[in-house]
């Protein structure tokens, strides 16, 4: 993953269903077990889901950050079965537990679609943390279209992808219509195209997910850490049981 260039030639070249299956290992999800953790008030007029910030491991997280309980998705912005996930659990995962104060929830971008992924990911970076999260729920209901989008521009994206590194990565985001889908989201065209224009930090982005997907082993997504133990299930109705388990429940 630390050379532009062989990720921009897999994107174009690579048929976008080839997703990735999701992972799994022999972590034991009963495992995880604890007293149920009581609520917690966020500051004052203030909402839990208002509390967003960046991580050291490059995610963002949302909710208490002092919260007991804590879960991250390790995610792509163009995988099918993180924008399942997000259909079926977002709702939920916000109302019923993030703003009970206790869990939080981060999530930490895994560019397994290659180049597509690293733009989206870049664009998500260069908006305000608060916006992170909501616009990849936005991008993963949207999912179809958004992929729809580059696998029928094929010779506008190859053409992209012959300019100058400056301006390759706006090429492609514009081609692709992400320009217009972050648009009209509250990203200025010209933000954007700035954003995209600079392909050293875009290297340097990276090469920090390369990292820290290699300290934790992440080959696919959806990934779900829950206080630091994989867990082998990626869907909602697996993923809520583990937290109400692992003490994300009111007191019997």
């Amino acid at each position: 993953m630390t050379n532009l260039r062989r990720i921009a030639f897999a994107t174009l070249a690579a048929p976008l269903a080839l997703a990735l299956a999701a992972c799994s290992d022999d972590a034991a999800e009963g495992d995880l077990a604890g007293e149920p953790v009581a609520e917690v008030a966020p500051p004052a007029g203030s909402t839990w889901a208002e509390q967003v910030s960046r991580t050291d491991e490059g995610g963002w997280l949302i909710g208490n950050p002092d919260a007991t309980i804590h879960l991250v998705e390790y995610g792509s912005p163009t995988c099918p079965a993180c924008a399942n996930f997000s259909v079926n659990a977002t709702q939920s995962l916000h109302a019923d537990y993030i703003e009970s104060g206790r869990i939080n929830f981060e999530f930490r971008p895994v560019p397994v679609h290659g180049l597509i992924d690293v733009i989206i990911i870049r664009l998500l970076d260069c908006g305000p943390d608060s916006a992170a999260i909501p616009m990849a729920d936005q991008l993963w209901a949207a999912n179809a279209e958004v992929t729809g989008n580059f696998q029928a521009n094929g010779p506008a994206l190859e053409q992209a992808f012959n300019l100058p590194p400056e301006q390759r990565f706006g090429a492609v985001a514009e081609a692709g219509g992400l320009i217009d889908f972050f648009a009209a989201r509250g990203m200025s065209r010209d933000q954007a195209t700035v954003c995209l224009s600079d392909p050293e930090a875009i290297q340097a982005l990276i090469d920090r997910m390369q990292t820290q997907n290699d300290a934790d082993n992440v080959t696919s997504t959806p990934t779900f850490f829950l206080n630091g133990q994989r867990l082998n299930d990626t869907g909602w109705t697996a993923i809520e049981p583990a937290l109400q388990r692992a003490g994300a429940r009111p007191a019997e």
